[in-house]
């Protein structure tokens, strides 16, 4: 009998980005089983993320801690840009160098700090410690106490949340009383008496028992309290004497005040179960399954809650993804925001074995993001000089015919970028992870793609010219399905995955 030859083909491999929840058999070849190092690019590719650029020449102020757990930009009226950072109980300014400006006398004792701008002021808040404010009013910069500023009237509530909506501060969170919002007078971040200052008790109106207020954030002209086990959104919030609970939400909760992302005219958050929507739980209430993290959830929520640290995350429209930090597990989920697959989900990669606390979106688009070296831009291909590995890796595949015994034959990888890079191609057979690896080194002639450049685009990521380059493995063994994947170590230049092709021979029934 004639052997049976099959052919697998993958244009832009992985374009679904990771699934490990479903079955992985079963799955769309368009989904990943690792997506590691990698996003999502703008032409629907896996891609290598880019690099952490460190800005900061030293380390030295941050001590024995573990980084910068904090970044804030704050623009005054004049637009002059002050980047904050909080590190080893203290704060800072300055990317290359970090001067610590913590007041004196002042002795922080964690640096899970919440900062928001409200009136030409910057207001930094931490459950247990007195809020500090950042002044420049008198053309020198000073961060001190907030009852040491001179219009400073009331006491201040040391609380772990604190938003600027709607003219005034809303603080929650106080050591002790995790069921009270305050809230300041209208324009004046440190009037917390008199005037229409004030706050609400919100025992009353919890849906399902006693809860906690985990966060808060404007949305739609409402402000939305996330708590623990519910969320709560009130109307005309910019009289809070006679605003009206508007709309409450059971069954779905905040549990990482930092996971709050403003997205368009969405907010991002996440709840006990995932990744969730605002805008599609306040659709979906009544039956809130709407889950935009579902192809990676029970991974993801199992490092979620291993973390240790405090869980930060950040938002990029011009990289077109959110990022969602867990230090403990030395791993980001990325989300590409783009759109959503089929079953209203983001396309989910990870960056493994790197440890970034922080991240901040600044108002020009730079993407700073915090770690034990201090602050890094996101950007060029290289971990400060280090270079790093980009994994993609396929589901198990059957070649249609899951009764046969494959032999694969030829693997071709065509890559686009990444000139002189050492890239590794992968196989193996029923779910083992002993992997058969021939190694090629990724052309380096410049070619034009198409003729031109990048799909004439002249500005793009890769440049007018690029390497594309189609690597083509002996593949050796047999099994009943097989998995594909490659490593590419990251060098300085941008790479992603254009196709991936396969031939394999279909031989005895099982």
């Amino acid at each position: 009998m004639a052997e049976q030859r099959q052919n697998i083909y993958i244009g832009a491999p992985g374009f679904k980005g990771l699934n490990t929840q479903d079955s992985p058999v079963t799955q769309d070849p368009a989904f990943a089983s690792i997506a590691e190092n990698a996003v999502i690019d703008k032409f629907g590719r896996i891609a290598a993320r880019k690099g952490l650029k460190k800005l900061t020449s030293s380390a030295t102020p941050l001590g024995s801690s573990i980084g910068i757990e904090t970044i804030f930009e704050y623009i005054d009226e004049s637009g002059d840009k002050v980047v904050f950072s909080s590190g080893n109980n203290k704060v800072f300014t300055g990317t290359s160098t970090l001067t610590d400006v913590t007041p004196s006398g002042y002795t922080p004792t964690a640096n899970n700090w919440k900062i928001v701008s409200l009136n030409n002021h910057a207001y930094f808040f931490q459950r247990g410690h007195e809020p500090l404010i950042y002044t420049d009013e008198s053309g020198s910069g000073v961060l001190d106490n907030i009852s040491d500023h001179s219009h400073s009237t009331g006491t201040a509530p040391q609380g772990n949340e604190a938003c600027a909506a709607f003219g005034r501060l809303w603080v929650a969170d106080v050591t002790g009383n995790k069921h009270t919002l305050f809230f300041s007078d209208l324009l004046n971040g440190h009037a917390w008496t008199g005037g229409s200052s004030g706050s609400l008790d919100l025992t009353t109106v919890f849906p399902e028992g006693f809860d906690e207020i985990v966060a808060v954030r404007e949305f739609n002209n409402f402000l939305v309290i996330f708590c623990k086990r519910s969320i709560l959104l009130y109307s005309g919030a910019s009289s809070p004497s006679s605003m009206t609970l508007s709309d409450v939400i059971t069954g779905i909760g905040c549990i990482a005040r930092d996971s709050v992302q403003a997205i368009g005219t969405d907010l991002i958050f996440l709840s006990d179960s995932g990744l969730r929507s605002l805008g599609r739980v306040i659709q979906e209430k009544s039956n809130p399954i709407g889950n935009v993290s579902r192809n990676v959830r029970d991974t993801m929520m199992l490092a979620v809650n291993n973390e240790t640290n405090n869980i930060k995350s950040v938002y990029s429209p011009e990289e077109s993804f959110y990022l969602l930090f867990l230090p403990t597990s030395l791993e980001v989920y990325v989300f590409d925001m783009r759109g959503t697959l089929e079953d209203g989900s983001y396309r989910a990669t990870i960056w493994a074995g790197i440890n970034v606390l922080s991240g901040a979106r600044l108002a020009d688009g730079t993407l700073y993001l915090g770690n034990a070296k201090g602050i890094n831009e996101y950007d060029e291909f290289l971990d400060d000089t280090d270079t790093y590995v980009m994994k993609y890796f396929t589901n198990p595949m059957s070649f249609g015919d899951p009764s046969r015994i494959k032999m694969l034959k030829e693997i071709s990888f065509t890559v686009i970028g990444g000139s002189g890079s050492q890239v590794v191609g992968n196989w193996a057979y029923d779910y083992t992870e002993g992997y058969s690896k021939q190694a090629f080194t990724v052309a380096t002639s410049l070619i034009a793609e198409y003729g031109v450049s990048e799909y004439n685009v002249s500005t793009s990521e890769y440049s007018a010219t690029i390497v594309i380059d189609v690597a083509r493995v002996k593949a050796t063994g047999s099994g009943k399905v097989a998995t594909i994947g490659i490593e590419a170590t990251i060098n300085g230049g941008a790479l992603s995955i254009q196709e991936l092709n396969t031939e394999a021979i279909l031989g005895r029934l099982i």
